[in-house]
């Protein structure tokens, strides 16, 4: 099967989401729309919704995704995955395609933690209990704490990162700041954030 275009995105709401998937495995949105559903309202357009799924809800994830077509995504090539066929050990991301629309409706990203643990896919030493970072809005709704979501933003510094950066500051707890000061340390360690915190 062929892929879509790969700017072919309108991507559900995380509230479409969440209908599909409800509670019964691990997972949790990530990206901006995880700051978005963390600031309790939407702050800028999101072209697509990322979230994430531990290794070992993968299968069942895209069942219930069941109206879409799953793609396996790494190093610039995105090929049809199979629903009998589990993504590959190296693949970070599993786009959804709905046929019926002609569109990418979401960003699967499987996960290598654990139930009890989150595992930072960057740095596999970077650990945090899991109950430390996966929030949840009112409607309990789970996406990844800010801090954690900063962390994986800070790499690439595109502009929507800047941004998202300078909205979240000025909410961000102290222990937050900490964490998230401390990871760049580690991680980034000449990078500017680090003072603004």
């Amino acid at each position: 099967m062929k892929p879509l275009p790969e700017d072919a995105w309108n991507a559900w709401q995380p509230a479409d989401l969440m209908k599909r998937l409800g509670l019964d495995i691990h997972w949790y949105v990530v990206g901006g729309w995880a700051l978005d559903l963390w600031h309790g309202r939407q702050t800028r357009d999101h072209e697509d919704l990322e979230f994430s799924v531990l290794q070992e809800d993968v299968d069942r994830a895209r069942s219930l995704l069941g109206e879409l077509v799953f793609f396996s995504v790494a190093d610039g090539h995105v090929e049809h995955l199979p629903s009998s066929v589990p993504p590959a050990e190296h693949v970070a991301q599993l786009w959804g395609a709905d046929p019926k629309e002609g569109c990418w409706r979401v960003d699967m990203m499987p996960e290598r933690g654990t139930a009890a643990t989150w595992v930072y896919k960057r740095d596999p030493s970077l650990t945090v209990p899991r109950g430390d970072l996966i929030r949840r809005t009112a409607e309990g709704l789970p996406f990844l704490a800010p801090a954690a979501i900063l962390l994986f933003k800070a790499k690439h510094r595109r502009e929507k990162d800047e941004r998202d950066f300078d909205l979240a500051l000025p909410r961000l707890a102290a222990a937050e700041r900490a964490d998230l000061r401390g990871w760049l340390s580690r991680l980034h360690p000449d990078h500017d954030w680090i003072a603004r915190l």
